[in-house]
């Protein structure tokens, strides 16, 4: 990773941000309060956009188009950006930026590692071979490469369903996971997977008893194999509520062997950036289960400022090379994201699982908004459509995957 020393160039003076959507909202929001300017470049979700913060918004085809490097070298030389941070708000970012680190790394001040060091998390194939290199807990899974070998799998149902890798956007990788209840549902859900992503990206893995108040992560920023700043959260709610795509309301705990094991990982890349790392515990054996490890900016990465470490600022720092003594967070820190927290908060009303009265405690104590700010408002006010427009989206997905004809043969045979 770039540090001031590496650079003979001025120190740099503002951050570009590729991507994302909360995440990358909250970054605008850490280094614009602090005067710093901040370009966004994305060809995505525009939430951040509209951020009052954000100095300079731009579309781009993506990282994924031909001449994308070609393009951003071209931007910075145009405009004078030697030196600024770059900070990647999605996997696909992440991809891009670590695959041209070199090239990119002469021009601007990257917070991503290198391939070499992401690749152990962009890839779930990867990931698992190194928690089982490091003997760390993690679910058990196999990489059918056709429906023949679906038959030995080994794994009881409930199954999941999970790309090994993030490239696009489909109704599969926009839903990050399958349930699969039965053989004959695994049957149709890996064709329709096949058909998708190509038999090399899927993995069949079991699924860990339990909602989202056993899902756990560790969110850190940590620079040449060490922890600078790093907090330990639980989903407290999530939306699905019974297999959420996503976390809707965050709080700051403490959990040591959550902890122990993320910088086990960690270390063991001698790892620098912002990293988070998921977890699940696992009733059945007593044990916290490694599932994601995000080499990114998070969805909730806001909630470090409430919990005492903002961790942008953080990152910016440390890109400038300024020496950054450990920060520890308080617990009971919360995240809150409304627009999508409503209708987890409907749902667990509705089954008798959340009392009105536990609900108003969600407001309590040091809160960070995923998208609302007193002094940037209008995010938050484009959050609510797009978020109903994503969720009606994935509703009707559903129902249209649910419709489609199973195959004829819907039997496996060993």
């Amino acid at each position: 990773m770039n540090t001031a020393e590496d650079r003979s160039s001025t120190p740099p003076n503002g951050a570009i941000v590729l991507g994302g959507a909360h995440g990358s909202l909250a970054i605008a929001r850490s280094l614009g309060r602090r005067g710093i300017p901040v370009w966004l470049i994305t060809a995505d979700n525009p939430l951040a956009s509209l951020s009052r913060h954000v100095t300079r918004s731009l579309r781009w085809s993506g990282p994924r188009a031909d001449g994308a490097l070609d393009f951003l070298i071209a931007l910075g030389r145009q405009h004078g950006l030697h030196g600024w941070v770059l900070f990647a708000g999605s996997d696909e970012d992440v991809q891009f930026v670590a695959r041209n680190h070199a090239a990119l790394g002469a021009l601007f001040t990257l917070t991503t590692p290198p391939w070499d060091c992401v690749r152990w998390a962009y890839d779930k194939r990867h990931m698992n071979a190194r928690a089982d290199e490091l003997g760390m807990a993690r679910p058990r899974t196999c990489y059918p490469r056709s429906r023949d070998e679906l038959a030995p799998l080994g794994i009881p149902f409930p199954v999941i369903l999970k790309a090994t890798v993030r490239e696009g956007r489909n109704r599969f990788l926009d839903a990050k996971a399958w349930r699969v209840d039965d053989e004959r549902t695994l049957l149709h859900r890996y064709e329709e997977a096949k058909s998708l992503v190509g038999p090399g990206s899927i993995m069949v893995q079991e699924l860990i008893p339990g909602d989202g108040t056993a899902q756990l992560s560790y969110a850190a920023l940590w620079d040449r194999g060490k922890p600078i700043a790093s907090l330990v959260a639980r989903r407290r709610r999530q939306f699905p509520i019974t297999f959420g795509f996503t976390s809707t309301f965050v709080e700051t705990i403490e959990q040591p062997d959550v902890e122990a094991e993320a910088c086990r990982f960690l270390a063991s890349l001698d790892y620098s950036g912002l990293v988070e790392i998921e977890f699940k515990y696992d009733v059945r054996e007593g044990s916290y289960k490694i599932l994601d490890v995000n080499a990114r900016c998070w969805a909730w990465i806001a909630i470090g400022a409430a919990a005492g470490i903002d961790f942008p600022a953080l990152q910016w720092r440390l890109a400038t090379g300024e020496a950054i003594a450990p920060h520890r967070e308080r617990c009971g820190a919360r995240w809150l994201y409304v627009s999508r927290d409503l209708a987890a908060v409907a749902c667990e009303m509705f089954a008798g699982r959340l009392s009105p009265f536990a609900y108003l405690r969600s407001f309590r104590g040091p809160l960070a908004w995923a998208a609302f700010a007193s002094d940037d408002p209008l995010p938050a006010l484009l959050d609510l459509p797009l978020s109903a427009m994503r969720i009606a989206a994935r509703w009707l997905g559903r129902r249209k995957s649910a419709a489609a004809p199973a195959p004829q043969s819907a039997e496996l045979h060993g």
